[in-house]
């Protein structure tokens, strides 16, 4: 009887310490925790900032194509494409993605790391970094707009000069016949 007794004492404070273990900082997050945090840094909010914010340069992307294609693109092009744009990003299921988001926080991020994120987006700075966030966004997205372009431009010519080449390459062999297989 008393084996017993102190080998459930021993087993009784293992598993009480590999508890223990398990909240401290290096514990994995829990969805409580992840939630706490997108909770935090006004994920929601942020969200439909920074999708109002990249709704700009979206249309813009829409004018630009009706500008070059005009021709070829019925007159309402450009406004069908905003309206069907806008609806697009306002029927985002927010609330899924977000808990479709928990699990990869968990992933990354102990409860330690969760406990000093809510940390410093509860401060002033970490509360102005969420206000100028979408700010930022939109700013930047506008700002390399032409560069992607440009870089896309160049991407399709080297793309075009490629397949024009193996084209040629392929009309200028003769046409090769499988091997015969013997019967």
């Amino acid at each position: 009887m008393k084996r017993f007794l102190l080998a459930a004492t021993l087993f009784l404070a293992f598993g009480m310490n590999g508890l223990a273990q398990q909240t401290g900082p290096d514990a994995p997050a829990t969805k409580e925790d992840i939630e706490k945090y997108l909770q935090a840094i006004h994920s929601q909010d942020m969200m439909k900032q920074m999708m109002a914010a990249m709704s700009k340069p979206m249309h813009q992307m829409a004018h630009d194509q009706y500008v070059r294609d005009k021709d070829k693109l019925p007159p309402d092009f450009e406004t069908r494409m905003n309206k069907m744009m806008d609806e697009m990003m306002q029927d985002l299921p927010m609330d899924e993605i977000m808990q479709a988001m928990v699990p990869v926080y968990q992933k990354h991020f102990t409860k330690g790391d969760i406990s000093a994120l809510v940390a410093f987006y509860s401060s002033p700075t970490g509360q102005k970094i969420l206000r100028e966030m979408p700010t930022v966004m939109a700013e930047s997205m506008e700002s390399m707009m032409p560069l992607m372009r440009k870089h896309m431009e160049t991407v399709q010519q080297r793309l075009r000069k490629e397949v024009d080449a193996m084209l040629k390459e392929s009309q200028e062999k003769p046409a090769q016949k499988p091997p015969s297989t013997p019967n």
